[in-house]
């Protein structure tokens, strides 16, 4: 028999699986999608940034599309692997061929890795990709793409960063890039997601606390998280125990003495306890 389901995928088959979990009173936790959102301001340590606006991006945006370039095919260390299969390959050179048709400009065309060595040994390959868009309604800003596709649109205001952001259907992840608390914490406060970040572009959080969406988005359906103290309530079943026993018929306790009038009879201090909590945790 089927206790619980524990599921992460895409948001149909997540929302899917819940809702059957959820006709059959099991317990669920399905994580879906997402589209993980981050923001560099001007005043960004550029090394570890990713995305903004400003002279100070555009030095940054250089770097990232230097260090993408460096990524070679492959299955060793440092190495990009080939995409899962036809479908999932199909579908990210359908999202860089829809920004590129639609105004975009393609920074690093990881298409170039289609008639690489790799490929003509088998496999879905296809490199890493950097698009700057010129509208945030582009079909690649909006979606997962759930490949090796980063797109980036430059706001005026930190207001539209955060609205974009806010607007997306997912709410797994963001993350504001900053030398500034105070920056940092105007972000944070207004994000809509489950996990942020701060300097740190995939804010997964450690234990005790938990992976995961957040609810009332198509990144989480079902129950609690994966890990940390989600997890573990969501493997455990609570059970509550609630007891009385007869008072036995013995001076002691007919009298109504507490282990704690017995201490303090003991240190002669007097001070008589007169609670009568029994209970512990």
């Amino acid at each position: 028999d089927v206790k619980a389901v524990t599921f992460v995928g895409s948001s149909p088959v997540a929302s899917l699986v819940a809702s059957r979990c959820r006709n059959l009173n099991k317990r669920v936790t399905a994580l879906g999608g997402a589209k993980n959102h981050l923001i560099a301001l001007p005043d960004c340590e550029t090394e570890g940034a990713s995305s903004g606006e400003g002279p100070k991006q555009d030095e940054l945006l250089k770097k990232v599309v230097e260090k993408a370039s460096k990524i070679e095919p492959g299955t060793g260390p440092g190495q990009m692997g080939a995409v899962i299969d036809a479908a999932s390959h199909k579908k990210i050179l359908g999202h860089i061929e829809a920004s590129e048709q639609g105004g975009a400009e393609i920074l690093l065309d990881g298409r170039s890795w289609l008639d690489g060595p790799m490929a003509k040994d088998g496999g879905c390959w296809i490199g890493p990709t950097v698009i700057k868009h010129n509208s945030p309604d582009d079909k690649t800003m909006k979606e997962e793409v759930f490949g090796p596709v980063l797109s980036v649109y430059t706001v005026s205001s930190w207001r539209e960063a955060v609205d974009i952001e806010n607007s997306n259907e997912f709410g797994n992840a963001a993350c504001v890039y900053t030398t500034n608390g105070g920056h940092a914490d105007w972000f944070i406060g207004r994000f809509r997601a489950a996990m942020l970040g701060i300097n740190i572009g995939i804010p997964v959080p450690r234990e005790p606390f938990s992976f995961g969406g957040l609810y009332g988005t198509r990144s989480k359906f079902g129950d609690m998280d994966i890990t940390g103290d989600g997890a573990m309530e969501f493997f455990t079943n609570r059970i509550k125990v609630t007891s009385k026993w007869p008072v036995p018929n013995v001076e002691e306790c007919i009298s109504g003495e507490t282990l704690a009038d017995e201490r303090a009879a003991a240190s002669g201090s007097g001070a008589v306890d007169q609670a009568n909590f029994a209970g512990r945790m």
